[in-house]
């Protein structure tokens, strides 16, 4: 065992662990969840800190090699995978302290890492320290939301264009079924004719807005407070640094990533992300909503309304044989509740940030990572085993239209409004539009 010191006294440590005192703390004080730290959070803050090391090396700062060391640590850790990671960063996903803790996890590791590098133990800090070397010039209040907002983009970019697929596999579906004539329903009731693939059509437009919404949402994550430190106000000596370090950041992600011109409001307000889970909570009403008129479409087999089949993937009863349930929707509307009750957790955790850091980071950060995850999976599984396996029943389309007096609309602006109701008024379907028709032909039309 090892021991370290830190402000709050000692804490024993295993020899090899890659953390340290400020990580042990935190891995017992947050027992919450049983949940780590979301690794693509890890992996922004980590290339963070890699863009920190190289500016710092190029700036000529620090002493020979650490710079270079930390930087080579930044690439292991980048190369390990969930298993290898979770013996590093042992943090839990919710703690207070407005993500202190995985800052402090990032650095401690970082630094036995490039000590290692350097042929050193871990914990012997003299040489290159967590906070001194692998933290300098940073704070957890520009790091964590920096980071926030890359791996949100990272995940979003994904999401866009998993929904941008749906969207074609909607289209292709609305152009296979133009030819399929069916009743169209307002309010669970009988309205106007229409075709299967209008009702695809529309579809595929709230997907696509969905899709451009979220893909126009990165304007805004773009803006960063890296190198405005606790409160957004960087000093004179770090302003050569603060540009420098986003300019190798964005060379690193990939991402437009801009300096904001008012680092405070970007570190103490977080409406950006509130926005995010908003269009988040946006695709998810409109995923339950197809997903559920696909439930009821393909009610049945006999006593609903079976006008598309949805592929069998499940048996649906393990007392009922035969009986097959409609899964996928079901799956989808399910991650839909689940992104709906985030979004309410991230609103009240973003107003509850007050005066120059909100504290609630940690929620926002593991909720908003998740539901963007969770929503590109759903959609993904969705167009795969859903849209495109699923087939019209055109004959019971056609026996639901012809049974029902959907056609009656069409005879308004011809008999008026309250002759065609007294018509409706019938029972039986054939008989109404014989008596329509015969009205129409005394009327001289």
């Amino acid at each position: 065992m090892r021991v370290e010191r830190d402000t709050l006294g000692e804490m024993s440590l295993p020899d090899d662990a890659l953390y340290g005192a400020s990580s042990a703390r935190a891995r017992d004080n947050f027992a919450l969840s049983g949940r780590p730290v979301n690794l693509r959070l890890i992996h922004a803050i980590v290339k963070i800190k890699k863009a920190a090391a190289v500016t710092y090396e190029k700036l000529g700062a620090g002493k020979p090699g650490v710079y270079a060391a930390i930087a080579g640590a930044c690439d292991f850790v980048l190369s390990r995978d969930a298993s290898q990671a979770g013996v590093m960063f042992v943090t839990d996903a919710l703690q207070g302290g407005a993500g202190t803790s995985t800052n402090m996890n990032v650095n401690e590791v970082l630094a036995n890492v490039a000590l290692g590098i350097m042929g050193k133990r871990p914990g012997e800090y003299g040489f290159i320290h967590p906070l001194d070397d692998v933290n300098r010039g940073q704070s957890t209040n520009d790091v964590y939301p920096t980071a926030l907002r890359i791996a949100a983009i990272e995940l979003l970019r994904a999401l866009s264009e998993r929904c941008a697929s749906l969207q074609s596999a909607l289209q292709a579906r609305e152009n296979e079924f133009e030819d399929i004539p069916k009743l169209g329903r307002t309010e669970l009731m009988d309205a106007v004719p229409i075709t299967l693939g209008d009702e695809f059509g529309a579809w595929a437009q709230a997907i696509a807005r969905d899709r451009w919404r979220i893909y126009k949402v990165e304007e805004r994550l773009r803006q960063v407070n890296l190198g405005g430190a606790a409160v957004g106000l960087p000093d004179r000596e770090t302003r050569k640094y603060r540009f420098a370090v986003v300019e190798e950041l964005r060379a690193m992600t990939g991402i437009g990533l801009a300096a904001s011109e008012y680092p405070m409001d970007v570190t103490q307000n977080c409406d950006v992300f509130v926005e995010a889970s908003g269009l988040l909570k946006a695709l998810a009403v409109n995923l339950m909503k197809i997903s559920n008129d696909l439930r009821l479409m393909n009610s049945g087999p006999h006593g609903g309304f079976g006008e598309i089949c949805l592929a069998a993937l499940q048996v649906g009863s393990s007392i009922m044989p035969g009986k097959v349930n409609p899964v996928m929707p079901e799956m989808v509307m399910q991650a839909a509740m689940k992104v709906m009750a985030g979004d309410v957790a991230i609103s009240a955790a973003a107003s509850h940030g007050e005066f120059e850091l909100n504290a609630f980071l940690p929620l926002i950060a593991d909720t908003l990572l998740e539901n963007i995850s969770l929503l590109e999976r759903a959609v993904a599984l969705f167009e795969e085993k859903c849209v495109r396996l699923l087939s019209a029943d055109r004959e019971r389309c056609a026996y639901l239209l012809g049974s029902s007096c959907a056609f009656a609309a069409s005879y308004v602006p011809l008999l008026g409004y309250d002759r065609v109701a007294r018509i409706v008024g019938g029972s039986d379907a054939v008989k109404i539009k014989e008596e329509l028709d015969r009205a129409a032909r005394e009327a001289g039309i």
